[in-house]
């Protein structure tokens, strides 16, 4: 990702399944994503707070959870848990 440039809720989604799977490296995330850590502690935060509504850009005209199909949403929702459970496997190694 460059300066200024716009993410999809999928690459938001991404990003902070990896950070957070990698026990919230943000330095990983950063070098992999090449995105600030004032966004991606951003997009932490809020996911943490709000889940996966708190990724939702309401800036523009992004569909909200309740207008996603049922495939979308279990899509989003699987991608998240699996980035929980990589983050819980990791708290155990250490």
């Amino acid at each position: 990702m460059t300066k200024g440039q716009l993410t999809t809720l999928d690459e938001r989604i991404e990003i902070v399944s990896y950070c957070i799977a990698k026990g919230k490296d943000y330095s990983a995330a950063i070098d992999k994503y090449e995105i600030s850590y004032q966004q991606i502690y951003s997009w932490v935060r809020k996911y943490e707070v709000k889940g996966v509504d708190g990724l939702i850009d309401k800036r523009g005209k992004n569909k909200p959870m309740d207008e996603m199909t049922e495939v979308e949403r279990l899509r989003v929702e699987n991608k998240m848990l699996k980035a929980e459970n990589k983050q819980k496997k990791w708290k155990l190694l250490c």
